[in-house]
């Protein structure tokens, strides 16, 4: 049973969609994943809708309500299975529950059979430069982020999320001043986001941030169309072709090239 030195961390209560024992496609190695409940955006492609509402102000609606210690024992009972891996946070949006992450996070780097790594997986739909405080806690105690770039494109941004694209831009200064290692993924899809001036420049994007560790580009799927129609919710991008791995891995070349240039230019 988890305990801890912080009893406050694992008695705090978060809105959870559902838990994963051993993910592999979500940061380093074998590890939990954790869903939370709510999400501001609403991505053509999101393949999880089931995790946009949030719950209401009395508790009911979507989602569980679970504490930190029960995420944590949840954990513990495969721990060795997590040897090279640990706990990461997505969503829905788990920047929209900042205090919730970051009790999970502080209590992980805590927990009495050892520090368990961490990795927050985020859209930074809620994350502002001036209120960059409300989330200091969570990213003092996140070991890695995979950061979602949807497109460099700001008027194609709002159309394709719903939301302005400054969010993510901002979170990515903000990991970057910080040093914290970032993934960056960007869905390509046919006719959207697979132009080689897209991918380029999301290349130049993030050829500012040397914190940058990896870049993927995960290839547009219609797995999730099945959700949209369980919830009789219209699919956005119905008629839509799934994307050419190949051509993913041909456009990711695009963009670090323009990475490797932008960086280039800065050290001049």
């Amino acid at each position: 049973m988890v305990t801890g030195e912080r009893g406050r961390d694992v008695d705090v209560i978060g809105r959870v969609h559902s838990t994963e024992s051993f993910g592999t496609v979500d940061g380093p190695g074998t590890r939990f994943v954790v869903f939370c409940q709510g999400c501001p955006m609403r991505c053509q492609y999101c393949h999880n809708p089931d995790t946009w509402e949030f719950a209401r102000a009395d508790g009911s609606g979507p989602g569980t309500s679970v504490s930190v210690g029960e995420l944590l024992n949840r954990y513990e009972r495969n721990r060795p299975f997590y040897k090279r891996g640990g706990i990461t946070v997505t969503g829905g949006e788990p920047m929209a529950q900042p205090d919730f992450v970051a009790a999970l996070f502080r209590a992980a780097h805590n927990a009495p059979a050892g520090r368990i790594h961490t990795c927050l997986d985020t859209s930074a739909a809620t994350f502002t430069k001036e209120h960059a405080k409300r989330f200091s806690d969570l990213l003092d105690e996140t070991d890695m982020v995979l950061l979602d770039i949807k497109t460099s494109d700001s008027k194609l941004h709002e159309t394709l999320c719903g939301m302005p694209a400054h969010h993510a831009l901002e979170l990515g200064d903000e990991l970057a001043r910080r040093n914290i290692p970032t993934l960056v993924r960007h869905v390509i899809v046919p006719g959207l986001t697979d132009s080689e001036e897209e991918c380029a420049n999301v290349g130049r994007i993030i050829g500012d941030w040397d914190n940058v560790v990896g870049l993927d580009f995960l290839p547009y799927h219609t797995l999730g169309k099945s959700k949209y129609e369980k919830l009789g919710i219209a699919y956005p991008l119905d008629g839509v072709k799934p994307m050419s791995a190949a051509r993913a891995k041909e456009l990711r070349k695009v963009a670090l090239l323009a990475r490797a240039r932008r960086r280039a230019e800065r050290q001049n």
